[in-house]
C-alpha cells in the first residue's frame, strides 16, 4: 500500500497509474458536481414553492458549481481539462443518477436526502488521501454538502409527515432515487476501486461504502414512516 503524501510538484514523478487514476477520479467528481444543478435548476428555480425555497435552490446550485470549480482547478493543475462536462447533455454524464431531470419538489427533496448523501460519502473517501491538494480543499465542500443533505432530509420528512397524496409522492421519489444511490458506489468487485485504495486515493471498498450508506438511509426512511425499496430492483451494479 502506498503511504506517502504527494504534492503538486511531485505529481509528474508519480507512477503513470497513479496519475491516470487521479485524473479520472477528478474528472468524474467534476461531472457529478456540475451534473446536480443541470438536473434541477431549469425547473426548480422558477417553480419552488416559496421565495425562500427558490433561494435555497439557487444557493445549493451555486455551491455545487463552486465545488466543480475547485475540483476543476485541481484537475487543470495536473493537465486534465474537464471543461467539457460543463456543456455535456445530462444523458452523457459519467454517473447514471445524473442523466435524467428533476421536475418535482419531491424529487428535489429526495435527491438531497439520498443522492447528496452519496456525494458526502464520496468526499469522505478523499479525507487524508495521498494527494495533498485534494485533501486540503475538502472541509468547506463537506460542510456545504451536509447543508444540502439536511435540507433534503428535513423536507422529505416534512412531506412524508403530511400523509395521503404527499406521502405517496415522496414514496415514489424514494423508490426512484434509492437504487440510483446504491448504484453510485459502483460494482462490489472492482479492480479500479482496489487500485484507488492501493494508491491511497480512497479508503473503503465500494461494498463497504454501500453497506454503511444503506444502514444509514434505511433507518431514516423507516423513521419517516416510509417503505424501504427493494435494493435489487432496477439495479445496474451489484
Amino acid at each position: 500500500m502506498f503511504t506517502d503524501k504527494v504534492d503538486l510538484k511531485d505529481f509528474e514523478k508519480m507512477d503513470p497509474e497513479y496519475q491516470d487514476l487521479l485524473k479520472r477520479v477528478l474528472a468524474i467528481q467534476c461531472d457529478c458536481e456540475i451534473g446536480g444543478p443541470h438536473l434541477y435548476i431549469e425547473d426548480m428555480l422558477p417553480n419552488a414553492p416559496s421565495k425562500l425555497d427558490q433561494l435555497v435552490v439557487a444557493r445549493t446550485a451555486a455551491e455545487e458549481v463552486d465545488h466543480y470549480r475547485k475540483m476543476a482547478r485541481l484537475a487543470g493543475d495536473i493537465g486534465e481539462d474537464v471543461s467539457y462536462v460543463l456543456s455535456w447533455p445530462n444523458q452523457k454524464r459519467y454517473v447514471e443518477a445524473f442523466r435524467g431531470k428533476i421536475t418535482t419538489w419531491e424529487d428535489f427533496a429526495v435527491f438531497g436526502f439520498l443522492i447528496d448523501r452519496v456525494g458526502a460519502y464520496q468526499l469522505e473517501e478523499f479525507e487524508d488521501c495521498s494527494y495533498l491538494p485534494l485533501a486540503e480543499i475538502l472541509p468547506t465542500m463537506e460542510q456545504e454538502e451536509i447543508g444540502h443533505i439536511d435540507f433534503g432530509t428535513n423536507l422529505t420528512r416534512e412531506m412524508a409527515g403530511k400523509g395521503d397524496e404527499s406521502k405517496e409522492r415522496v414514496q415514489k421519489s424514494i423508490n426512484y432515487w434509492y437504487v440510483k444511490g446504491l448504484d453510485m458506489f459502483g460494482r462490489n468487485e472492482s479492480r479500479r476501486s482496489e487500485r484507488y485504495r492501493y494508491w491511497g486515493l480512497k479508503r473503503r471498498t465500494n461494498a463497504q461504502q454501500r453497506e454503511q450508506y444503506t444502514t444509514e438511509v434505511n433507518a431514516l426512511i423507516s423513521d419517516m414512516g416510509l417503505e424501504i425499496p427493494d435494493p435489487n430492483e432496477g439495479r445496474l451494479y451489484t
